[in-house]
């Protein structure tokens, strides 16, 4: 059975229900890559994601809440006496701003087993992380990651880096960039975002941004800038793949993890990465259209899956 493994951090989401009262949810990143990606690819691939979790109720609420979505969640680390991270979401004048307590999340601790790590990595056909990722972990423990990463690859697995820079991750940490150039190194796939690019090292080009990561030896980079749309570089060509158009934008959370999800289930399975960027723009389009992260895919995407 192929299979496709997501590595990060899934956080309690707190957002307003109403008079007074707080929703609670369950996204992250990579977690939100891994939940989509369940969606459009086949039954015949197995879709799992690897972080660590504590042995409070809130822990297991969001496990169950992850396998009932089909995800499994065996390569998930249990930490006693541990718990996840959590975020508030606030919006004012129509934009969300996000509150954040993670400094005890136990996914920061998700590579602190080594061992663990390499024998859920050892198996997976498809290997999905974030920069998140890396910032959440200690820097030793995100240079593990990377060489289990780097391991995976060299027997053939795709391996897939997005660029997700979030500043209130890498507060007071120098080594972003270094740590972006690492990960690239071990990557097949790298999915920056221009304005990430912008934030980390200064570029204001696709061509600048494609040109450092193909350096690293990466194979396919897609350069994405919002309602922009994309740049899809191979190595022999630059085709640019406009944004979706969406039936309305209500809310742009996950546009970019979803975008991911279904670029990354077309071209593990067909090997055309311009025909997979245009599969994840219509992915992604199709979710901002709903408010949350995680939103049920229409009729039309899914049947697109199938194709």
């Amino acid at each position: 059975m192929p299979s496709f493994l997501a590595i990060g951090e899934c956080m309690v989401e707190l957002s307003d229900a109403g008079h007074g009262l707080l929703r609670q949810g369950f996204a992250g990143d990579t977690f939100n890559t891994a939940w989509y990606a369940r969606q459009l690819l086949p039954a015949a691939w197995s879709v799992s994601y690897l972080t660590a979790l504590g042995d409070d109720p809130i822990s297991g609420e969001m496990r169950a809440f992850m396998q009932a979505a089909g995800v499994d969640t065996t390569p998930i680390r249990v930490i006693a006496g541990a718990s996840p991270g959590l975020y508030l979401i606030t919006v004012k004048d129509g934009e969300r701003s996000f509150t954040y307590w993670r400094d005890t999340s136990a996914a920061k601790r998700l590579a602190d087993d080594p061992a663990h790590v390499e024998r859920h990595c050892a198996s997976a056909d498809v290997l999905h992380f974030s920069a998140i990722t890396l910032g959440i972990l200690p820097p030793d423990a995100a240079i593990t990651l990377i060489r289990i990463l780097g391991e995976a690859r060299a027997r053939g697995a795709l391996v897939s880096f997005d660029t997700n820079y979030r500043p209130k991750v890498w507060r007071g940490r120098s080594d972003a960039a270094s740590l972006f150039l690492e990960a690239a190194r071990v990557s097949s796939v790298v999915l920056p975002g221009l304005d990430d690019e912008q934030a980390v090292f200064g570029d204001f080009s696709s061509d600048a941004v494609a040109k450092r990561y193909m350096a690293c030896g990466v194979r396919v980079v897609v350069v994405k800038n919002g309602a922009r749309g994309a740049d899809v570089y191979d190595g022999a060509q630059m085709v640019h793949i406009p944004a979706s158009p969406s039936p309305a934008i209500v809310d742009t959370s996950a546009a970019g993890d979803s975008f991911a999800a279904g670029f990354l289930a077309r071209y593990a399975q067909r090997g055309d990465a311009v025909d997979a960027a245009r599969h994840g723009a219509d992915v992604a389009a199709d979710v901002i259209s709903h408010r949350g992260a995680l939103a049920p895919l229409s009729r039309a995407v899914l049947a697109a899956a199938r194709i």
